[in-house]
């Protein structure tokens, strides 16, 4: 329930330290959830920092190959400015989920 609250703010406002207590009080209750350190890495790349978004986000895709994660994960590299990193993640994960919604939105938000 925390890291559900925490990743909708993080999403959907911009309400971004009150997500960032939810989910950082989740990942007090289970530091190895997958969708916890997603959420985790999706709120520090809406605090604006890339590259402890980039390596949470990293970490989470380990846990679970899971294209919401991928998905998370190509964005936020390509906003860091690692364009070739991202588009390898999100190659590979569209050769993986080749009818995934939220990795095809994220190759058209940037072109690809």
């Amino acid at each position: 329930m925390l890291n559900t609250l925490g990743y909708t703010l993080a999403d959907r406002t911009n309400r971004y330290s009150e997500a960032l207590s939810y989910i950082q009080r989740a990942m007090t209750l289970d530091p190895k959830d997958a969708a916890i350190i997603d959420s985790m890495g999706w709120v520090q790349f809406r605090l604006g920092n890339h590259n402890e978004a980039i390596t949470y986000l990293r970490q989470a895709l380990e846990l679970t190959q899971d294209s919401e994660v991928a998905a998370h994960l190509g964005e936020v590299l390509f906003a860091a400015g690692k364009k070739d990193e991202a588009i390898n993640v999100l190659k590979s994960a569209l050769k993986t989920w080749p009818d995934n919604k939220s990795i095809i939105a994220v190759m058209r938000r940037f072109g690809l």
